[in-house]
């Protein structure tokens, strides 16, 4: 359904480029052009928050940002009003977790003291919330330490709770995020799955009798 409606507001928004492609001829242009939309738009907000994570790390890590675009200055903004409401404490920023025990690996995006909790947090400058991040953010708690590009392990901070930091160019949400043992049994039943289908189902079946 969003595939089909971008590719509408396409052709409502373009009907004068798309008109001139079949006047001259380029029907199959025409047609590029329309089912092209959902990718051009995931593409742009991609980028999007690509950049806008860059940034927020480098405020974090307390770096100047220099010149920044004008499309990405609201964002900034954003983040700004959500460091000055809730005055965070950062204790990691893009650390990378490991699990030696389960096997995977991640980079989070932050840890940090707001008043007398710790919360493990990820950034997201998407259109809305999924409650997947649950999964994301159980797996990085429970994982065994964090690792530093240099090798060096750290232990993980005994962390009180979740958010996701919804980032929008208007408005910013600090909402909380479950990452309790329910929610990362799920995770680990997923591991389960995971094994399944990459390598424990291709020893199933044996070779025919004879």
């Amino acid at each position: 359904y969003w595939g089909q409606k971008l590719v509408a507001e396409e052709a409502v928004d373009n009907l004068g480029t798309i008109t001139q492609l079949m006047v001259a001829g380029k029907r199959d242009a025409a047609v590029d052009l329309l089912k092209r939309a959902p990718q051009r738009s995931t593409g742009n907000a991609a980028q999007t928050g690509t950049d806008v994570h860059g940034l927020v790390e480098q405020m974090n890590q307390g770096e100047p940002l220099g010149n920044v675009h004008p499309d990405l200055q609201p964002w900034i903004d954003q983040y700004q009003r959500f460091l000055d409401d809730w005055q965070p404490e950062l204790y990691e920023v893009e650390a990378t977790v490991w699990s030696d025990n389960r096997g995977y690996a991640g980079p989070l995006d932050g840890i940090c003291r707001i008043e007398e909790g710790v919360l493990i947090w990820d950034l997201n400058t998407g259109k809305g919330g999924y409650p997947e991040v649950g999964l994301q953010l159980s797996a990085y708690s429970h994982a065994d330490y964090i690792i530093t590009p240099d090798g060096e392990q750290r232990d993980i901070p005994d962390v009180t709770y979740g958010a996701v930091l919804h980032l929008r160019p208007d408005r910013y949400e600090l909402r909380p995020v479950r990452i309790d043992d329910d929610v990362f049994s799920v995770f680990e039943s997923l591991i389960h799955v995971t094994d399944w289908v990459q390598e424990i189902n291709k020893t199933v079946l044996g070779a025919p009798l004879t």
